[in-house]
């Protein structure tokens, strides 16, 4: 899923040969975790989600009530979407 890239870009990963790396502007530190890519569970796993969006709120970047409105839902599907258009938007 390209969203997830997008995802795992925005937390500072890269894939390479089925490794998640945490990347700097020197060199790659490998996470341990072996994927296939280009899967990355943000769409399935809230143990993957969360720290995203906690990585969000510690931006202090407003308006993240699209966020909050979906995880008062408790619907994944709902808070991935909105953690997917909150990055879309801050990219920009």
């Amino acid at each position: 899923m390209n969203d997830n890239k997008l995802i795992a870009e925005f937390m500072g990963l890269s894939i390479k040969e089925g490794v998640c790396y945490y990347t700097d502007a020197d060199d790659m530190f490998p996470m341990g975790i072996e994927v296939e890519e280009p899967y990355l569970p943000y769409h399935t796993s809230w143990d993957w989600l969360m720290p995203v969006i906690e990585n969000i709120d510690h931006l202090q970047y407003e308006p993240i009530k699209g966020i909050e409105d979906a995880l008062s839902t408790r619907d994944i599907g709902d808070t991935y979407k909105a953690v997917v258009e909150f990055i879309k938007k801050y990219n920009k």
